[in-house]
């Protein structure tokens, strides 16, 4: 499954305000809220702290992938966050992360959730494409080059 069949663009935050890693958490659940309004905020964010906490999800490069399951899901959801500044993330290469994708999936989902971690995974770790997306105008843009990247992978 392509990422651009699991994002919406209303789910894209070109522009995060936040400056530590927990309200990165809140920002990017607020923007998955925008397309699942049903989803409960707190329950969301605790979920994706419990991850956190077993270790970083920020993978270096300036990237982070947080992500998480809840019981109540019926599909997988994902948020996009760029933060051209940079939020201490924990991250591996100890670098700030500027890119994020925010994963959640159905409790008993496995295949899928780490087919998409892994097709993100691959679409970032070109530097030309991060790069493309730390310089995108807005959201539209955003979407517009997570779209023709996915062509090629």
């Amino acid at each position: 499954m392509k990422i651009i069949d699991l994002l919406d663009p209303a789910a894209i935050s070109a522009d995060l305000q936040a400056s530590t890693k927990a309200e990165v958490l809140g920002e990017l659940t607020d923007a998955l809220m925008r397309v699942e309004p049903s989803l409960d905020r707190d329950e969301v964010v605790a979920i994706l702290q419990e991850r956190e906490q077993l270790g970083s999800t920020g993978i270096g490069d300036g990237v982070a992938i947080p992500h998480g399951k809840l019981r109540k899901l019926d599909k997988l959801l994902i948020s996009f966050g760029r933060s051209r500044g940079g939020i201490d993330f924990d991250s591996m290469d100890g670098r700030p992360a500027q890119l994020f994708f925010l994963l959640v999936a159905p409790e008993e989902s496995v295949g899928v959730h780490l087919k998409t971690l892994a097709r993100i995974s691959k679409l970032l770790k070109n530097p030309s494409v991060r790069q493309a997306l730390l310089d995108a105008e807005d959201a539209e843009s955003i979407y517009g080059i997570i779209a023709r990247q996915e062509e090629s992978l």
